[in-house]
Formats: C-alpha cells, sequence, structure tokens
C-alpha cells in the first residue's frame, strides 16, 4: 500500500530517519489516506526523545512536552512529533498521569483507542498494522485497541469519539465495545462541556446524523443531553405525525443540509414538546407554545455546553419562529423577514422543509406547497431590494431632527411607524414621500409636526 504524504511531513519524516531514528505518520492521517480522504493533520511518531526532536529542526513549539509531543514547524505549517509512549495511569478520565517513553513502536500503537487510528505507515517499511484496522475499515466497524473498557477507563471522551466516527464514517460499532460504552456511559460526566459539544457537533454535522439514535440506545444522550431523552419517549398521536418526538427529531436531521446551526436547530427545535403536551377529549396530543418554549430550554442547553453567543442566538431564533406560519404573500413574508431578522429568515425554508419532512403525510403537498410559495416571495423580495429594517429606509434619525424633532423614543416610534407602511406598501420608501407633513403627522399619530 502507497500513502501521498505531503512534502513537508515527508521532510520532517527524513530528516528524523536521516538522524537514525525510526519515524512514521500515524493515527487520523493514516486511516483517511486510506479511505480516500483529505486529512486534516499529519501526525508523526517516533523513538527521538522531545530533546532530539528538537535538536534537529530550527523551530519547535512544546506544545505538549510533558506527554513526550512537540509541534515542528516547516513554515508556516505545523507538525506534531510525539515520542512513543507508555501511558501511566488516567485518574480524571482523560488525561494519564505520567508517561513512559518507550523504543517499541508497537507499545505506542496499543495505547490508542480505536483499531483503524492505530496504524502507522512510511515509505520504507509500509503500513504498520498490528491491530488489524485494515481488516476493520474492511468490515466497516468501530472497534477498541485490546480491552474497550480499560480504553474507556482511560479517556471517557473515547465513548463520543466512537459515536462520532461511526457517524462520520458510516460505520457500525464493535458488540464488545458497545457494551463497554454501556458500561461507561455515566464517565462522561468527567469530561469537560467544550470537548462534549465539540464531537456532538462532528456528529451533527456528519452525513449520518442519525447515529444520534445509537448515541440514545447505549446511554450517552442520557449524561449529556437527558432532555433528548424524555423526546425519544414521548409520543406524539397527532395526525401531523407519525413518530415521536425523538424520532421525528432524528428524521429532520437527516433532511436538512449539513450546517451547524441548521443541524442544532432541528436537534433542539421539539425539545419542550414532552413538557408542552396536552391531549384533549378525542386523544389527539398537542403541544401549544413549544417553540417559544424550546427557545428558552435550547439557550439553558446551548450554555450549559459551552456554545458561543452567535450560534446560540441564531439557533434560538429560528427555534423560537420554526412553527411560525401566514399566508405566503408578499407584504406576510417582508413582515416575517422583518421579525426573524433577514440572515435567519433565508434559512427558514430549509428548517420548515425538513420540519415537514419528519412529520406524517397529511397535508405534505400542501405544507411544502407554502414553503415553496415563501421562498420565491422571498427571493423576489430580495431581488427588488425592499427595504426591510429601519437602516434601509430612505431617512434617518437626523432627518427628522433636521424638521426640530427632538431626539427621544418619539423618532424611534415614527421610524418603525415608516417602517411599517415600507413594508406594506415598498414603494413609499422614498424620502419625499416619508418626509411629506402629511404622511409624516400620520407616523406621529396624528400629532401636528
Amino acid at each position: 500500500m502507497k500513502i501521498n504524504i505531503p512534502e513537508k511531513a515527508k521532510l520532517v519524516l527524513n530528516t528524523i530517519h536521516d538522524a537514525g531514528y525510526e519515524a512514521y505518520v500515524v493515527g487520523g492521517c493514516v486511516r483517511d489516506s486510506i479511505l480516500g480522504r483529505e486529512p486534516e493533520d499529519w501526525d508523526i511518531t517516533t523513538n527521538a526523545r522531545p530533546e532530539e526532536v528538537k535538536a534537529l529542526f530550527k523551530r519547535t513549539i512544546d506544545t505538549g512536552i510533558q506527554h513526550g509531543t512537540v509541534t515542528v514547524m516547516i513554515g508556516k505549517e505545523g507538525f506534531e512529533v510525539t515520542t512513543y509512549r507508555i501511558d501511566g495511569e488516567y485518574r480524571d478520565g482523560r488525561h494519564p498521569e505520567n508517561v513512559t517513553y518507550t523504543g517499541n513502536l508497537i507499545q505506542d500503537l496499543e495505547r490508542r483507542d480505536f483499531t483503524i487510528n492505530a496504524m502507522a505507515y512510511n515509505d520504507k517499511e509500509g503500513l504498520i498494522d498490528a491491530f488489524e484496522g485494515m481488516h476493520d475499515i474492511r468490515e466497516r466497524v468501530i472497534r477498541c485497541v485490546g480491552d474497550p473498557e480499560k480504553r474507556f477507563d482511560e479517556d471517557a471522551l473515547r465513548i463520543m469519539r466512537a459515536i462520532r466516527f461511526s457517524a462520520q464514517l458510516d460505520y457500525d460499532i464493535e458488540e464488545n465495545t458497545k457494551k463497554a460504552i454501556v458500561q461507561k456511559a455515566p464517565d462522561l460526566k468527567k469530561i469537560s462541556a467544550e470537548r462534549i459539544q465539540t464531537e456532538l457537533v462532528k456528529l451533527l454535522v456528519s452525513n449520518h446524523p442519525e447515529k444520534i439514535e445509537e448515541a440514545y440506545r447505549v446511554g450517552i444522550t442520557n449524561v449529556i443531553l437527558p432532555e433528548f431523552d424524555r423526546c425519544m419517549e414521548t409520543e406524539q398521536k397527532n395526525p401531523h405525525h407519525m413518530y415521536t418526538v425523538g424520532m421525528h427529531t432524528i428524521e429532520t436531521l437527516k433532511n436538512v443540509r449539513n450546517d451547524k446551526v441548521l443541524r442544532l436547530t432541528m436537534l433542539f427545535h421539539d425539545i419542550s414538546k414532552p413538557e408542552k403536551l396536552t391531549t384533549d377529549e378525542k386523544g389527539i396530543n398537542h403541544f401549544h407554545g413549544h417553540a417559544e418554549r424550546g427557545s428558552e430550554v435550547t439557550k439553558k442547553i446551548l450554555r450549559r455546553l459551552k456554545f458561543d453567543r452567535n450560534t446560540m442566538d441564531r439557533v434560538c431564533n429560528l427555534i423560537y419562529y420554526h412553527d411560525y406560519r401566514y399566508e405566503a404573500t408578499p407584504v406576510n413574508v417582508r413582515k416575517a423577514i422583518y421579525k426573524i431578522g433577514k440572515d435567519d429568515f433565508k434559512l427558514m425554508p430549509e428548517v420548515n422543509r425538513a420540519d415537514i419532512l419528519g412529520q406524517s403525510l397529511y397535508k405534505r403537498d400542501e405544507k411544502l406547497e407554502w414553503v415553496d410559495n415563501v421562498e420565491k416571495i422571498y427571493e423576489q423580495i430580495i431581488e427588488n431590494g425592499d427595504c426591510l429594517s429601519i437602516k434601509e429606509l430612505s431617512v434617518n434619525g437626523k432627518d427628522l431632527m433636521d424638521l426640530g424633532i427632538s431626539p427621544g423614543q418619539q423618532i424611534g416610534e415614527i421610524l418603525k411607524a415608516m417602517l411599517m407602511d415600507v413594508l406594506k406598501n415598498p414603494e413609499h420608501n422614498t424620502k419625499e414621500y416619508l418626509l411629506e407633513k402629511g404622511n409624516l403627522n400620520n407616523y406621529a399619530g396624528g400629532k401636528v409636526i
């Protein structure tokens, strides 16, 4: 087998080899190269000690020297070079207390998480595959190296990584590895919210976000996202639905493109349905107010998982309005754009379609037609350059002050009244029309200006 190693990574390997040491590219870059994927990083493992690696290169950074890792800089590109090591005891479920260097490559590979990540390669010796990673690639399975319980005891985040790799590669999780996940899932409580967030997002934006069902089956979401478990267990019993809330959510994830904001929106759009559940006298379930409440609940969850403010605001806004319905007319669409915001509104058709495609067939064509019509009107509005916010009005606060209107609340009220008019009548968005005395009096609530 031949792997095409980039020239800069080859330079690092060759420099270490020429000094009399062993060196291989290792881990994810080997796996991705075999799978025909573009590796993000080219990590290198060697029997050279960190100080020996540092002596070979002009510029290095001590990125993880306590664990045997230095980053070698070739131009502006960095390559992590790690000495073969045996990890000491893991007391925090994440990092070894200490490491012992070894001269044996196989001992280094056997401490790694999964067989598909425990392969090494260089051009001289070819592929080093002591733990049957190639076999597991052919069989399309995620399997721990050695004892899975021990691997998860060493680093509980590997539990999330197993599901994430399963989603990214569309692989099954090997049975013993899965049993260990069930046993060790509670240990995810030891892992920081930031690391959980990273793995969750990678799972969601993969080509198989439906693997979150597997995360539920093995007990992962019970620890990191118990709100989702309640959704999986909540029946909808409504003509518009044929799944539980959770399975509906999974269907919507499959039907929206792999964008972080969109996938998070679909994951949480019905998150408050369990608490908003009511049943009428006919036995039909309803979830009144679930969108508004869902936005509040989602904000708490995203804060708990340490998401950035922009992502949190956008996702919560889309959830708040995901059930907002109106007649598909230009006036109503302009008002909706103003209400939701231009940047978020352009994602709403994707949210709406995904939501509908996760429902029953009841009135599906009619619902999808509504989304199509709204989207067409939206595109025409954008093409026309219609005014959709106060800042897009042809007049501003200074224009009003120049007419003698005192600064303060009245100016804001007048500008908002102008915008409401312009949303109905885009042709009114001219300075001449808006500042004409009769119109201005109307915007000011009849007060003489």
